[in-house]
């Protein structure tokens, strides 16, 4: 399953989504990863959820990104959640179009058994048509 937080800059998306990360925690058996482009965060996450930051790790396109994530999958077979906070930023999207590399997230998810949770910095009127059905909060 990969749900989208979507909303403009500074609506409220990070702390939707830290919430959001930090009940499911409590709930679930297996593992979380915590996506974000720094270690701000750090001390607002459980301290069972593994926060990793992205561009200390050099990625430069989107296909980079998804290599990285599958790199997560597959050192974590207890992983069962990954949230993306920055989305646009630590997937080397900004400007471009979402739709692609959230498909493949949703493949992958679907392969893996994974849920994904998307903090996406754009309007719901800018989310392409064949994904806004994945938004699950907008602001």
């Amino acid at each position: 399953m990969v749900q989208l937080i979507v909303g403009n800059k500074g609506k409220g998306k990070t702390k939707c989504l830290l919430d959001k990360v930090n009940t499911e925690v409590k709930n679930i058996l297996g593992n979380i990863v915590y996506l974000d482009k720094d270690t701000t965060h750090m001390y607002e996450l459980n301290n069972k959820i593994r926060l990793i930051s992205v561009p200390d790790f050099g990625i430069k396109n989107t296909d980079e990104f998804i290599g990285f994530v599958l790199g997560i999958i597959s050192q974590d077979h207890d992983l069962e959640q990954l949230y993306f906070d920055s989305f646009l930023k630590t997937s080397c999207i900004e400007d471009g179009d979402i739709d692609d590399t959230v498909k493949r997230l949703r493949d992958i998810s679907d392969k893996y058994g994974i849920d994904f949770v998307l903090s996406v910095s754009r309007d719901e009127s800018d989310i392409p048509e064949d994904i806004r059905s994945l938004i699950a909060i907008s602001l």
